[in-house]
Parts: C-alpha cells; sequence; structure tokens
C-alpha cells in the first residue's frame, strides 16, 4: 500500500516569486509525499529575474515554472487540494474560492522580497532570505506527522509554522 500524496497550494499576489520559491522547495524536499503548486491573485507574466537565478543557483529547476491564476486551482475539474497556504497578506484577505478536496489552509506571511530596495545585493539578500525561511518552514511541514494527526491538530500546527518567523 503507498503512503498517501499531498496535494499543497501555495498563494502570492503575483506568483512570481515567494510562491514559486515554496512550491520548487517542497516539490524537492517533499517527494514523494507531497505535490506543490503555486499561483496568484494578480500573476505576472513571467517568474522574477533574482527568483529564477536564485532557484537555479541552488539547482532547482526553473524551466515548467509559470506564474498561474488561483482561479486555475478552484475550477470544477482542479486537482483536489490538501493545503493551501498564503504567503502574502494581500492573498489571505481575498476571499478564495471552495478548493475541490476541502483543504486545511493558513496564512504563512512572508515578506514580499519583489518590494526590496537598495543596491542589487540588497535585493539579491532579500530573496534569500524569502528562500530561507520558507526553506524552514517546510522543513517542519514535511515533518509533521500527519497520517497520525486529526484535522485540527493538523490546523493547529500549520497555524503554528505560519507564525514563526525565521532567526535573524
Amino acid at each position: 500500500m503507498s503512503a498517501k500524496v499531498f496535494h499543497v497550494l501555495f498563494l502570492s499576489q503575483r506568483n512570481s516569486a515567494r510562491s514559486m520559491m515554496a512550491e520548487s522547495i517542497l516539490n524537492r524536499i517533499g517527494q514523494p509525499n507531497f505535490v506543490a503548486y503555486s499561483a496568484g491573485l494578480d500573476p505576472t507574466d513571467t517568474l522574477e529575474p533574482e527568483t529564477r537565478e536564485l532557484l537555479e543557483a541552488m539547482g532547482y529547476p526553473t524551466d515548467t515554472l509559470r506564474p498561474k491564476h488561483y482561479r486555475d486551482f478552484g475550477a470544477v475539474d482542479a486537482q483536489k487540494l490538501d493545503f493551501v497556504f498564503t504567503l502574502s497578506d494581500t492573498a489571505a484577505g481575498e476571499p478564495l474560492p471552495d478548493w475541490a478536496g476541502l483543504p486545511v489552509s493558513a496564512h504563512w506571511a512572508s515578506t514580499d522580497p519583489v518590494k526590496a530596495t537598495g543596491e542589487p545585493w540588497e535585493r539579491k539578500q532579500a530573496f534569500s532570505r524569502a528562500m530561507v525561511e520558507l526553506d524552514r518552514r517546510l522543513k517542519i511541514f514535511v515533518n509533521l506527522p500527519l497520517a497520525s494527526l486529526d484535522r485540527l491538530s493538523i490546523q493547529s500546527h500549520v497555524d503554528e509554522i505560519g507564525r514563526s518567523k525565521a532567526a535573524d
């Protein structure tokens, strides 16, 4: 008997940085038990160059990453989801569809590196900080004993992960 595969959607405003990072990280560290997707409320046309550069530098494939609209995951024939995590305050405040699968959802606030100002190295540093924070949260998430927890306990755990911040 094979283990359950959990389908996880990450939502952000533009689906060009944080949500793409989270999708990439979880698809690597969560294999074979997790499949990750990402989408935006108002998706851009392309991945942020700094996001692409960082992911490629860390050995993540980027050739299939493309911004998607969250409505794609709310369609009648959409993949059933087990988890939906909002990464931007904007996404958390929007009325979202009734997702197929009735997923557990939580807000994992993450500073938007796209809004970083300053020198190019300072922007790269903001993208790296976002990636490290997401990586830390997702490593905690994939190690939860999901099969032995009830829905309320899972909700409590994912809410707590969202409240945690990376160490400065």
